[in-house]
Formats: structure tokens, sequence, C-alpha cells
């Protein structure tokens, strides 16, 4: 193992470095307004980072160039849907949460249907959220567990134990910026965290240029006769994830509906002071991410060439060249990359759970009468408590076979077509109301049900499937009614 006692030193001051970073940028809250969304007082171009770094996490960094390395550059069909779905998002979902003070994605089906769409639609977020984020957090657990098992730190520990220890100990550090900085600690480590894996990626790149030996037209002549250029996949196979099709329409959905209706990002887009900003950061992120797929993507072809094209876990890979053949230094920045983007992700996602319990759900409820004060210190202490069944959920993860992105994508799908034509059908259809919303949001998830057991239909479909179920549910219901309504008159 090459990771040096050098490495280890740089891992650590990154870890103690963005913790207090996070929590002096963080600074002192007044109120849970305050703590959830900073006052609307965040740049576009933080906020534009920020929402990159929280959706990267620790599967872009580790899974995609396991993809890469079995497969081909088929996933980065997906970022193109990336930018199309952002586009939608920017023009059609974020003015309706610019128009009063909204401080959860949710809260706008309370205006346009009332309580109940609201409070299922959020019960909806915080389930899926949680056994998304618990694949992420599951994902960092990875390269730390190779480095304490190969430095004999838990000496007679087995794998799952060291794996245990690996997630506690990340959210943990995650936990202290997070808990005493809210939101405005979370965006400013984003910033930081995205540069610090992006740099990573970079020096992934030199060093196995340096070592494969090979000139660069090389390198590409052996990746081009073994398919891993591949980019555009015509097929029409719906059981295949990574055609055009899907690939281009599935990722579009996917990103209306976690760009859109999902306040992991939603509440990052909500701290900006204007709409406009808000379009500016969100749109841009879009292209940002593409790049990034592409850098991470090359990266995994490139060690197909290192390794000779040898069977392993596919989410193993990027970990076992960083911790096994970088130089030392290089590998202790890496790694000190990887665990940003998996800190990033888990600070957003605790802050984005926080604030849909308490916005949605503790203070209409048992919180209307409380000072800010106490609305604070509960957002806190709900805080603290989503953090511990985020280590629980990532627990259960532990010995899935499938790879982490694929895994983490296909959990969110499961619900956000449920989620996303809710929002459609408040913004399309004016006649529908609460009702016929709930009815269809829950055909859309029941549906689902049925397509992810019973079908062999690619993840990259489930979004759009979700979404149809929704809205002809919904109008369906909704014909009944005004049917019924007219009969009465």
């Amino acid at each position: 193992m090459n990771f040096s006692s050098l490495d280890v030193i740089i891992v650590i001051v990154y870890l103690l470095g963005v913790t207090a970073y996070g929590i002096i940028k963080g600074g002192r809250q007044k109120s849970a307004r305050d703590y959830f969304v900073s006052e609307k007082a965040i740049p576009w171009w933080a906020v534009c980072f920020a929402v990159v770094a929280t959706e990267t996490s620790a599967l872009t960094f580790i899974s995609i160039p396991g993809i890469a390395y079995v497969g081909n550059l088929n996933f980065l069909q997906i970022a193109i849907g990336y930018i199309i779905g952002r586009i939608v998002v920017s023009y059609y979902l974020l003015p309706r949460y610019f128009e009063g003070e909204l401080l959860t994605a949710y809260a706008y089906l309370d205006k346009r249907f009332g309580a109940k769409t609201k409070n299922f639609a959020s019960s909806v977020f915080m389930v899926t959220r949680v056994f998304a984020d618990g694949v992420r957090l599951y994902a960092t657990a990875i390269p730390l567990a190779l480095i304490l098992k190969g430095w004999n730190v838990f000496t007679g520990a087995a794998d799952w134990q060291i794996y245990s220890y690996s997630i506690i100990i990340m959210a943990l550090i995650t936990l202290a910026y997070t808990y005493l900085g809210g939101v405005r600690a979370v965006i400013w480590t984003d910033v930081i965290q995205m540069f610090i894996y992006l740099g990573g990626g970079l020096l992934a790149i030199f060093v196995l240029s340096g070592k494969i030996q090979l000139g660069f037209s090389e390198i590409i002549s052996q990746l081009a006769e073994n398919g891993k250029l591949d980019f555009l996949n015509f097929s029409f196979d719906f059981t295949k994830p990574y055609t055009l099709i899907a690939s281009v329409l599935g990722g579009g959905f996917l990103s209306m509906a976690s760009h859109g209706t999902d306040q992991l990002i939603v509440q990052r887009l909500l701290t900006t002071n204007s709409l406009q900003a808000s379009k500016k950061a969100l749109i841009t992120s879009g292209f940002i991410v593409f790049l990034q797929f592409a850098m991470f993507l090359f990266i995994g072809s490139m060690l197909f060439i290192f390794f000779g094209g040898e069977q392993m876990k596919s989410d193993e890979v990027f970990p076992r060249f960083i911790i096994n053949f970088m130089p030392s230094g290089i590998s202790g920045i890496i790694i000190a990359g990887l665990l940003a983007a998996a800190m990033s992700t888990l600070s957003g996602s605790i802050s984005a759970l926080s604030s849909t319990l308490v916005e949605d759900i503790y203070k209409p409820y048992w919180g209307k009468d409380k000072p800010e004060s106490t609305i604070l210190n509960a957002s806190r202490v709900i805080a603290l408590i989503w953090c511990g069944v985020l280590v629980l959920s990532a627990f259960l993860f532990m010995n899935s076979s499938i790879a982490v992105v694929e895994l983490g994508l296909s959990i969110a799908s499961f619900t956000y077509g449920g989620l996303l034509g809710t929002f459609l059908l408040g913004i399309f259809f004016k006649k529908a109301r609460q009702s016929a919303a709930i009815t269809g949001f829950a055909c859309g998830i029941i549906g689902m049900i049925f397509v992810i057991y019973f079908t062999k239909i690619a993840w990259t479909w489930y979004t759009i499937i979700g979404v149809s179920i929704t809205l002809i549910a919904a109008n369906i219901i909704s014909l009944f009614m005004n049917h019924s309504s007219d009969k009465k008159q």
C-alpha cells in the first residue's frame, strides 16, 4: 500500500481545516430562516458550485470511473439530458418558488393544492433522500475502509466493522459544521470541496499518463480498439440504461425532478437574492457537470489500460489505484478530494432533510406560536437526528453488488416520477385539485413498484414512467370529479 504518513497528515489536516472553515463561515444564526436559506444572501456562482458539489458526491468520484472501466462513455449521454432538464426547471419551476417567501420546494404544493399534498410530498422526499444518501455515505466508506485495513488500524476487525467505523467517522465530521453553521456553512464548504475533488481528478489523469508510459495518440488508439470511447448509443432497447433516447430523455426528466422538486438542490437555489441569479446558477451547473462526468469517465478508461482490463468490482477500481499506485502526497490530496465530494452531499442532505421537516411539518403543527430561538434550537436537534438516520441507512448497503452510482440514481428514480408529476400537474393543469393530486402521486409510486419489480425496463426510464402515470391518473380523477360536480348542479 502506497498510502504514507504524509498522506494521512494531508487527509487529517483537510478534514480539520474544512470543518473549522465551515463553522467560521457559517457564523451565528438568528432564526430558522437564516439557518436554512441564509437570508438569501449567497452569490450565484457560489450556489452554482455548491449545486455541482452536492450532486457529485462520492458516487461520481468512485463509481463513474468504474462504469467506464467495465463499459464505455455512454453514461455521458445522461449529462446532455441533465442540461436540458435544468433549462426546463429554470423557466417553469423556479419562478414558482420565488413567488412569495417559500423556504422549501413543497411549500409550492401547499399554495397550489393544500397542506395534505405538501405533507405527502415532504414525506416522500424525506424517505427517498434517506435511502439515496445512505448509498452515498456508504460509497465514502470504500476508500476509507481500504486505508484503515491497509494500515491495520482496527486489527482483527471484520470488513463490515471497518466499513461501519468509516461511515460513522465521516458522518460525525460533516455533522460538526452542518449542525453549527447551517446552510451558509454547507454552501461555502461545498465551494472549497468542489475545487479540491476536481483538482484531485486532474492529478489522477496526470499521474496515470506518466505510469501508462504511452503517448496520447497511443492511449486514444488503444481505448478506441477496446470500444472505450464509444459515446452515442442509438439502440432502442428499453432494458439498456445508456441508449441515446433513454439517456437524454431519462437524464432530462431525472434532472427536472432532482433540481426542481428535490429540496436537496432547491434549498441551495433559494439562497440567491433573485430568480435570475438562481437560473444562472442552475444552468451553469449543468455544463460543469457534463465536463466533470467526461473527466471521471476518461479516468476510468485510462485505468482500463493501466490494469490491463483486469476483472475487479467496478466501485473499487479507482480507490485501489489511488491507495496503491499514487505517489505519496498526491494520494492524500485525492483521498481528501473524494472525502470532500462525500461531505458536500452529506451536509446538504442533513440540511435539506432538516429544513423540510421543520418548515413543512414542525412549524405548521407544533411551532406556530414559538419564538425563533426555540425553532432554531429544534432545527439543530432535528439535524442531529437526521445524521443518525443517514448512518443507519448507509449500513443497509454494505453488501450490495450493484455499482453505487446506479443504485443511488435508481432509488431516487423510484419516487421522482410521482414528485415531478405532481409539480407539473399543479403548473399545467389548472383544474386539478388536491384529491386528484394525491391520488395521482400515489398511483405514480405504486406504478413504479410494478415497473421495478416486474419488468426489465432500465432505470433511466423510471422518472418518465412515474411522471406519466401520475399525470394520467390525476387527470382521470379530475374528469370524474368535474363530471360528478356537473351532475349535482
